[in-house]
């Protein structure tokens, strides 16, 4: 667990026995504690993944977030705009329970058919001037989802090979993803 605030931590290393570290989440990945095993399950309200990415691509040259394009909401399902600037989608038309563990073949909340794999659904948006980066947000128990650090790594790795572009950053699981926007000049030409 990674917090910035010592009475946070204090609490989980006490009453869940987990191991913990004084630090923002970005500090963090930076470090040595943070390898190809570690994984991430963000707890705070933003897009985690497109904010460590713009952290990342800052250090090897110039990267900015972009508005999502508007055709890209025709593309996903149930579309929604949160204030910050990332667009939402969505299988569900309801709040899902918090104990789903996003089974292959069907819904936990209304027991009917599974519509897909929204990750994959969300890869292949299109939108002239974009590639599409997608990070499979995976359950690692019912309701709580994350991805390993390697799989940031590769999205960075994508980014990087190109000396400039736009991209969607997207996480999603099964039924739900984010998307932001960015575009990223190289510093280094080659």
């Amino acid at each position: 667990m990674v917090d910035q605030r010592r009475e946070k931590l204090d609490r989980i290393e006490r009453d869940f026995s987990l191991p913990v570290a004084m630090s923002d989440v970005g500090s963090f990945l930076d470090s040595p504690w943070a390898d190809d095993l570690t994984w991430v399950v963000p707890a705070i309200p933003v897009h985690f993944a497109f904010q460590w990415l713009l952290h990342e691509l800052e250090k090897r040259g110039r990267a900015e977030r972009l508005p999502v394009p508007e055709s890209v909401d025709a593309q996903i399902p149930n579309p929604y705009r949160a204030p910050g600037g990332s667009l939402c989608a969505s299988f569900a038309t309801f709040i899902c329970p918090d104990t789903c563990s996003e089974p292959d073949d069907f819904c936990t909340a209304t027991k009917g058919p599974r519509r897909g794999n929204l990750f994959e659904d969300l890869g292949r948006i299109s939108v002239p001037g974009f590639d599409v980066i997608v990070t499979r947000s995976r359950q690692l128990a019912p309701g709580v989802g994350g991805y390993p650090v390697s799989s940031l790594q590769s999205a960075l790795q994508q980014i990087s090979e190109k000396q400039e572009g736009c991209c969607l950053i997207i996480t999603s699981c099964r039924c739900h993803g984010v998307i932001d926007a960015l575009r990223w000049e190289c510093s280094q030409r080659v």
